[in-house]
């Protein structure tokens, strides 16, 4: 510390001498004419200057030449007016080095007397580490918006896939109404209409509260999780920002699996979906899809198969079979809780392949079961579990587009069962096979 300053402010002692040495933010002390009285140890450092090179300097000389011009009148209308812009409020500006580069800092400004002098010190925080992380976190950030953009549109696709979906149902309940009321003669059928009214408002209804409890769920946590990341731009918080940004990934896969139940109803309803029947054995398809399948097991539960068919073979599609199996073990794993069993058994009846899929779940209210296959089912004792209502009915799809039937049998709070039934057929050579 130089002579200097210890003339200046004796009255302060080593205390103060030791708080301004040891800062690790710069301190620049100037009087009011704007000249240099004090600089400490992490100023020097800053600039790039020696002690010697400050001191008796204009401060303007640590600044790039847009405030460097106009510092002198700053101060002076400060003095005359009274009126600060910068003190006590602080700001970022830019600094000057000796070598002549500019680098960004926080700069706040304090007013001190003493000895009937007017000073002040200004005190400058280095924010070159800052910028640069909030740089890297923007084009993460920008990244990050394109892929939400791309899903964005593709979900927009879907969406209005299932816009135009609605429309043709509502034209088909349009002109089913109509039918209904040409046909309505007694005071029951009225009723049985009015009925059948109220179940499908009850049907959209869930359907509007789905679609915006599954779309914006997802969405909310991209959205925060992107917020988040910018309070994190230290080195050292990359973890931090590795959570939000698996997070993000998370969701993203949440709204694709949205869409993908989406785009299957309307390859269904557009019959865009083409059989490509092949001879299989069908425990190997039940053990394929067991397989897939396992890693959504919950805690204790299992998963057990049980086979009546030997070596018999089924001509089928495999894909649209495995895709009926994979979603109703799926739901029988979703809707029961830990510790308990799920069962895929096969037999063969008169040509007849059945497959059952029994679970110890919380089961289908009795009064809702008769909309079980309906798009946006879902029971109400299921509200709070995730899901878009479409599954069962692509199955029930799946199934028409196979020749075959499903049947259920659900009691609440004990459990539930579908039954698949498929044609075996016969070639030409007698042998057990679909033609």
């Amino acid at each position: 510390m130089s002579s200097r300053l210890s003339r200046k402010f004796e009255n302060s002692g080593a205390i103060f001498s030791a708080i301004v040495e040891t800062a690790i933010d710069a301190i620049v002390i100037i009087d009011s004419a704007g000249v240099v009285q004090t600089v400490n140890p992490s100023a020097l450092e800053m600039f790039g200057y020696e002690e010697q090179e400050l001191l008796g300097q204009p401060v303007n000389m640590l600044m790039p030449e847009f405030h460097a011009s106009r510092h002198d009148s700053y101060i002076k209308n400060y003095v005359d007016s009274g009126h600060a812009k910068i003190i006590g409020i602080g700001r970022e500006v830019q600094g000057l080095r000796k070598n002549g580069t500019l680098f960004p800092t926080r700069l706040a400004v304090s007013e001190v007397f003493t000895d009937g002098q007017r000073y002040f010190a200004g005190f400058l925080h280095d924010l070159t580490d800052i910028k640069e992380a909030q740089a890297a976190i923007l084009k993460l950030n920008e990244e990050l918006e394109e892929m939400v953009v791309a899903r964005t549109e593709e979900l927009s696709k879907a969406v209005n896939t299932l816009l135009n979906i609605n429309k043709k149902l509502e034209r088909e309940i349009m002109e089913r109404e109509a039918i209904e009321r040409e046909l309505i003669k007694s005071r029951e059928d009225l009723e049985e209409s009015l009925e059948k009214e109220k179940d499908l408002n009850e049907l959209k209804s869930r359907f509007v509260s789905m679609a915006s409890h599954e779309f914006r769920t997802p969405l909310s946590t991209i959205l925060s999780s992107a917020a988040l990341i910018a309070r994190y731009p230290d080195t050292d918080q990359q973890p931090k920002r590795d959570r939000h940004i698996n997070r993000i990934k998370s969701a993203v896969n949440g709204l694709n699996g949205i869409l993908n139940d989406f785009l299957s109803l309307s390859k269904i309803e557009e019959g865009r979906i083409f059989v490509n029947n092949q001879p299989h054995n069908i425990d190997a398809i039940c053990r394929e899809v067991m397989d897939d399948i396992e890693g959504l097991l919950k805690s204790g539960q299992m998963l057990k198969h049980q086979t009546q068919t030997g070596e018999i073979s089924i001509q089928t599609d495999k894909n649209i079979l495995k895709n009926i199996l994979f979603n109703l073990t799926s739901n029988a794993i979703k809707y029961s809780g830990e510790d308990t069993e799920i069962l895929c058994s096969t037999s063969v009846d008169d040509d007849v392949l059945t497959i059952e899929i029994a679970d110890q779940g919380m089961g289908i209210p009795k009064r809702e079961q008769k909309h079980l296959f309906s798009r946006f089912f879902r029971a109400s004792n299921a509200s709070n579990i995730e899901g878009t209502g479409l599954g069962l009915n692509i199955v029930a799809g799946y199934v028409e587009m196979l020749n075959g039937s499903i049947d259920y049998k659900s009691v609440e709070e004990e459990g539930t069962t579908f039954i698949l039934r498929l044609p075996i057929g016969k070639e030409d050579n007698g042998q057990d096979i679909s033609n």
